[in-house]
């Protein structure tokens, strides 16, 4: 279950890194991947005796194919086995969950939470602190408060929404 969990982070955070959209597999390779020479611009292949022995152990199931993968996936992957090595027990308990909730996703729900994403991230400094303090605030609502208002959301019209929402349209 672990290794599962940590391999979808880690390819996860290695699309991400590669300024693609997050996946939980790796896609097949191109026989020109093989070869991993480094375009100009471009960061050399990271070699598979450069990790650290518990990013090894971590990403031991990669050990034969380490040299197919691009360079920025395999940049990628070693900063997420450094970062989960990181994590405390309570972290990665909370990892494995988010990963449990992202797997059970259909592929549109994946698409929309992406496009969310992307949405929240292009939003200025000031307004993303201001969500993730409602969010904060939402979170620490006993469960009865949060369902009672996630039902009076589902109540309303779009222009009510949209009235709460200050004129913002809500996030699609």
């Amino acid at each position: 279950m672990i290794k599962a969990l940590l391999t979808g982070l880690l390819l996860a955070s290695a699309a991400a890194a590669n300024n693609s959209v997050a996946q939980t597999t790796a896609p097949p390779l191109s026989a020109g991947a093989a070869t991993n020479d480094a375009a100009p611009g471009r960061p050399a292949p990271k070699p598979w005796r450069s990790l650290k022995p518990a990013q090894q152990r971590l990403l031991q199931q990669y050990r034969n194919s380490w040299t197919a993968f691009p360079a920025g996936r395999q940049r990628a992957l070693a900063r997420g086995a450094s970062r989960w090595l990181a994590m405390t027990p309570q972290q990665r308990s909370s990892a494995e969950r988010r990963f449990k909730r992202w797997h059970a996703m259909t592929p549109q729900q994946r698409q929309t939470l992406r496009r969310r994403w992307r949405r929240f991230k292009s939003l200025p400094p000031e307004q993303q602190q201001r969500i993730r303090e409602a969010f904060r605030r939402f979170r620490q609502m006993p469960p009865e408060q949060r369902r009672a208002l996630r039902r009076q959301w589902r109540m309303m019209s779009p222009q009510q929404r949209r009235h709460a929402l200050g004129g913002r349209r809500p996030w699609r």
